[in-house]
């Protein structure tokens, strides 16, 4: 197996991470930025506000992508598994 074909599957890996990973953290990011700015404009700093809102969000964002997440992921175990023989030699 060569450099390059390390870094490629490397490469692929982490993008197949970031697609799949991407829509949970990016809702969970906005709904805490959403919080943070509703705390900053009321004064109410109590930190536990900001955990339930999230996780209801990350549930959600898993609940309409999950299938979708779960086809890229199983496409990238498929490709990597049918290409197996190939890499190990």
């Amino acid at each position: 197996m060569t450099d390059g074909e390390v870094v490629s599957l490397g490469r692929e890996a982490l993008l197949t991470v970031l697609q799949v990973a991407g829509p949970v953290l990016g809702l969970s990011l906005a709904v805490g930025l959403g919080i943070s700015i509703l705390q900053a404009v009321t004064q109410i700093h109590e930190q536990t506000l900001t955990f339930i809102p999230k996780i209801l969000a990350a549930l959600a964002a898993i609940g309409v992508a999950g299938a979708w997440m779960l086809q890229k992921l199983t496409e990238y175990t498929g490709h990597l598994l049918s290409s197996m023989h190939h890499y190990v030699k």
